[in-house]
């Protein structure tokens, strides 16, 4: 395919889906968490051995498991660019920058063209592609849609920390997942599965999990920034990786560069409006499936819209009561039959997949369903886990300071059922998800206002499931006067960039050449 898989959350039953709550705090030396604020950090002056760095970079070896490889080294690009790899060693805690330092892994693409001005080379340009959780190595190589944004950039991401192979968190083991995930759980169950979570996690990796929140990974940006050697930071992040460059814009309003945001995180709700938000995202996108699948009677497996629903909502009643066999011996449950329809609704794409995987469902193979739920939860055919969703949850814990009981969650069963007969409640699950967890998170939702930032393209798209679209309208609003500038896809899935080519068109018209949008823009 052309586009590079979409992120997308880990499962349902995660964390916060693919929304980390960000980081921020007031204006102090101390907060109630104890730890420095961002006002004190502002003024912290890195070590010259780590602004100065060099990278080393080399030809890219294979992914790791840990950030999902699939056993085989990044291809050459068609003009036979190498993609490039290297290690920058980053602040363990930047309240202490002269402490304990990790290594932060990088993957880049130098640009086609070789000295910076008109029409020239620009610099370099930063990906996230969102999780949180998602590795920036692994993925950048297989999104093909920024292949011409190296006419005048060098395309580079990396793994944020705890990802990969940047301290990468590690909490089960591959055997621990697979049992936590061959059952259905009621809420208590689910609280205690998490418990054991928390504790792996602490145990693996509590030397770093007080430390992979948002705001630190947008420091590392800026390290990044620096150690490249640009004076703006150019960045484009798309799901989680907006929240990211909003905070990113916040701390550093003077070094943002040409900025771009596709399928952005609300940045004024706390996680679980975040998470209504995305059981009616996911109901509404599960619902246009249906209409558009009903057009086509040949290939659609329900007579109409209706009959689809009712029918989906039979297989998961069964599923609850008895998991469906496949040919590999594991079960599908109804909590991995959830996610396995919640994969394909990413992208419409994907829509005749999850036409197939219902119609096998119904007949009483649970095979590509519980495929479409693998890949959602970073699982491979051998059966190993990157750790995206170890990941996923220690960021999204280090950011948000709510801890829900099974108690708190089971009072708003009934308004998550109400938005999504069949997200609902899995989704409401996914808040207990830091209730145990052994680090203090941070605040109820980030702070991203950039009062004398460049201006930043922000990007919705109306049938995004996972992120909704009214979240790029305050994304914008956040950022404030003559930064934030919006425009809206009327559209299918979670993402924009190479898919549309109204807003495909205006990304490349802003970040090559300069020319920001009409705020407001709308793209059919």
């Amino acid at each position: 395919m052309s586009r590079f898989p979409t992120f997308r959350t880990t499962s349902l039953l995660s964390a916060s889906l693919l929304l980390a709550v960000g980081a921020t705090a007031c204006s102090g030396d101390k907060d109630g968490t104890g730890l420095q604020t961002s006002a004190a950090l502002a003024a912290t002056v890195l070590p010259t051995s780590l602004t100065s760095q060099k990278l080393n970079w080399q030809p890219c070896p294979a992914p790791s498991s840990a950030q999902g490889g699939d056993g085989k080294a990044p291809g050459k690009l068609p003009d036979v660019t190498a993609w490039e790899c290297a290690s920058l060693k980053a602040p363990l805690d930047y309240a202490k920058p002269d402490g304990d330092t990790i290594d932060l892994a990088m993957i880049r693409a130098k640009a086609k063209a070789k000295a910076k001005g008109d029409g020239k080379r620009l610099g370099s340009l930063v990906f996230n592609f969102g999780g949180p959780g998602g590795s920036g190595v692994a993925t950048l190589p297989g999104y093909d849609a920024a292949r011409p944004l190296r006419s005048r950039y060098d395309l580079v991401s990396f793994d944020p920390r705890g990802v990969g192979n940047s301290a990468g968190v590690t909490c089960l083991s591959d055997k621990e997942t697979d049992e936590q995930r061959a059952r259905n759980h009621n809420l208590a169950e689910t609280a205690e599965e998490n418990k054991k979570t928390a504790a792996a996690c602490a145990k693996n990796s509590g030397k770093v999990l007080p430390h992979v929140d948002t705001e630190s990974a947008a420091r590392d940006m800026d390290l990044i920034r620096q150690v490249l050697g640009d004076a703006k930071l150019n960045y484009f992040g798309i799901s989680y990786g907006t929240e990211l460059g909003g905070v990113y814009a916040h701390l550093f309003p003077k070094n943002v560069g040409r900025t771009v945001l596709d399928a952005v995180v609300d940045p004024t709700e706390n996680s679980t409006q975040q998470a209504l938000g995305q059981a009616k995202g996911f109901q509404l996108a599960l619902d246009n499936y249906l209409a558009d699948c009903a057009k086509t009677p040949g290939t659609c497996p329900f007579q109409s819209p209706e009959d689809g629903r009712r029918r989906i909502a039979d297989l998961l009643s069964k599923t609850g009561k008895q998991p469906m066999p496949t040919k590999s011996g594991r079960k599908l449950t109804q909590e991995e039959a959830v996610n396995g329809i919640v994969q394909p609704l990413y992208s419409k794409e994907m829509w005749p997949i999850l036409s197939v995987s219902l119609s096998e469902a119904e007949q009483g193979r649970g095979d590509t369903l519980l495929a479409m739920a693998d890949s959602l939860n970073g699982r491979d055919d051998n059966g190993h886990y990157s750790n995206m969703q170890a990941a996923n949850t220690a960021i999204s814990c280090a950011d948000t300071k709510r801890r829900l009981t099974p108690q708190d969650v089971g009072a708003r069963l009934p308004e998550f059922r109400k938005a999504s007969p069949v997200f609902g409640e899995l989704t409401a699950k996914g808040l207990l998800s830091c209730t145990d967890w052994p680090v203090t998170g941070k605040s109820d939702t980030p702070e991203v206002s950039a009062p004398g930032a460049a201006p930043i393209v922000v990007i919705g798209n109306t049938g995004d499931p996972a992120t909704p679209v009214a979240g790029a309208r305050k994304m914008a609003d956040k950022l404030g006067k003559d930064v934030g500038v919006l425009l809206t896809v009327k559209g299918e899935g979670h993402g924009t960039y190479g898919v549309n080519q109204c807003a495909t068109k205006a990304v490349n018209e802003h970040l090559l050449n300069g020319k920001v949008p009409s705020n407001g823009t709308v793209c059919s």
